[in-house]
């Protein structure tokens, strides 16, 4: 399985005439800073980046805010971006959130279920997850399981929570990148007994089932985060 870090692409314009090159520098950066390419607790060297993806600084600094809103960097008086680091706290942080959010939303999902809601959508993005593990690439496992779990906040039908949960989805791609070592075909038949609890509509099942799920990954996220300070370690 591949870990490498993807090279930079190269853009061009600049924000005052394409805000949407804002969001794609964002994208890009996002996906660096989760594969590894800038170190955490590292500046963003502003100049540099203009540079190399061939835009004027003025997309960067648009992109810097929502990547902090979305837990990615720190901004520091009279310095640049600083990239977040992780440490025990901030991922039992996360995990409490994630526990607080979907097991709402995951027998909030059932309700609906019974109600006559459809699961495809679920089933859809565990169907897209199992052909990311089958290419092979952890970047692209992360960003597809957690999708799963944002379909199933959505089936919740409350808006709010849907909200939330992308305030926070970020952040559980950067976690389920740093664990990719994982079994990953024992993490696709947890996603599909989330979505069979789900499907029967029985609220209690679906919120205990996801709590398993949920829960077997705070320890490995907590050796992930352990190691990054003994890198020599197996």
């Amino acid at each position: 399985m591949s870990s490498g870090i993807a090279p930079a692409p190269v853009l061009r314009g600049d924000a005052v005439a394409d805000p949407s090159l804002s969001v794609r520098v964002r994208e890009i950066l996002r996906e660096r800073i989760i594969r590894g390419g800038f170190a955490q607790g590292s500046r963003l060297p502003e100049a540099k980046l203009a540079a190399e993806l061939h835009v004027s600084r003025i997309p960067l600094r648009s992109a810097i805010p929502q990547l902090e809103v979305d837990g990615f960097v720190r901004t520091l008086p009279r310095r640049s971006a600083v990239v977040f680091e992780w440490d025990g706290r901030a991922v039992n942080d996360l995990f409490d959130v994630r526990l607080a959010i979907e097991l709402m939303a995951t027998a909030h999902a059932a309700r609906q279920v019974a109600r006559g809601a459809s699961i495809d959508s679920v089933n859809e993005a565990i169907a897209a997850s199992e052909a990311a593990v089958r290419r092979g690439d952890p970047y692209e496992i992360a960003e597809a399981s957690t999708l799963i779990h944002e379909r199933v906040v959505d089936l919740s039908g409350n808006e709010l929570l849907a909200s939330l949960m992308r305030a926070v989805s970020g952040r559980i791609t950067w976690l389920f990148y740093m664990t990719s070592q994982r079994d990953q075909a024992v993490a696709c038949q947890q996603h599909h007994d989330i979505s069979d609890a789900i499907a029967s509509g029985k609220e209690d099942l679906a919120r205990a089932v996801a709590f398993a799920h949920i829960e077997a990954g705070r320890t490995p996220s907590l050796d992930a985060i352990a190691r990054l300070g003994r890198p020599d370690e197996p």
